[in-house]
């Protein structure tokens, strides 16, 4: 029997709001996906549909990170005959693909190729997919702030062990990695309280650990916080805009070992984020 997400439920996201999960275990398996492009002609379209399927037989989570339909459009970087689908078949294919799977969605974030529309025509595509998903309760336009709880509470020994993850699609270009994990790491030092931060956008594939310094004045204690942060893989050959622009490859998304985060509790108790693909 497959295990359900408990949804604290809200009627919208704001911005800064939480979007809370009670996820049944004492351990979670979830995937961060990001820069799907669906629709462009250099999106893995066999490794995207092999993926869906997989999380759809399996015991685990997705966040999605944006820029999960490619959308060129007249005034975008890229060139609308590069896409293989019209922007509203991008949409309805990604809702069709995403209906399975959608009770394992955490939350959801708008990408810059979603945002292109919002800017022409205030048309927000993946608030049209979240909605149509009927989980606009778990879309956050820009960052998604997420509180994961495990297990389950019987007694009073009993108790839960909570995550908390910032979700955001990032921004920049920088050809090298280095420029993606100085970005990025310096964003999650400025959210206190946060064991992970996953981005998307540049494509890069990257999995840092920075320590942050916590002075506890109640306790008159410095101690050190480890954070997790992750920069996701991309569903798309190389090749077209990057190509063009002289931007390095970079790892793709594989469906057979994707980007994982395993939550979960070391032998002494304390809380941990694995990340491995």
């Amino acid at each position: 029997m497959k295990r359900k997400i408990q949804h604290i439920a809200q009627k919208e996201v704001k911005p800064l709001d939480l979007i809370c999960h009670r996820l049944p275990g004492k351990a979670a398996k979830i995937y961060p996906v990001s820069d799907v492009h669906l629709g462009s002609i250099l999106h893995d379209k066999v490794g995207w549909e092999n993926f869906c399927r997989r999380v759809e037989a399996e015991d685990a989570y997705v966040i999605l990170g944006g820029d999960l339909i490619n959308n060129n459009t007249r005034h975008a970087a890229g060139s609308p005959f590069e896409d293989y689908l019209r922007p509203r078949e991008q949409k309805k294919l990604m809702v069709e693909m995403l209906t399975p799977i959608k009770n394992k969605i955490l939350c959801a974030v708008s990408g810059n190729h979603e945002a292109r529309t919002v800017k022409d025509t205030d048309q927000d595509i993946m608030g049209d997919i979240m909605c149509k998903l009927d989980l606009e309760d778990r879309y956050a336009e820009d960052v998604a702030f997420v509180k994961l709880q495990l297990g389950t509470r019987t007694n009073r020994d009993s108790s839960l062990v909570t995550y908390t993850m910032a979700v955001t699609h990032g921004s920049g270009g920088g050809i090298y990695t280095g420029a993606t994990v100085n970005r990025n790491e310096r964003f999650a030092n400025t959210i206190e309280g946060i064991d992970a931060l996953i981005v998307g956008h540049t494509h890069k594939g990257t999995v840092s650990k920075p320590k942050k310094i916590v002075v506890d004045s109640k306790n008159n204690k410095v101690t050190t916080k480890q954070l997790v942060v992750v920069s996701c893989t991309a569903w798309q050959h190389y090749g077209g805009y990057a190509a063009r622009k002289m931007l390095l490859p970079s790892a793709e998304s594989d469906a057979e070992q994707p980007q994982t985060l395993l939550l979960g509790c070391n032998k002494h108790g304390d809380k941990r984020i694995t990340v491995v693909w």
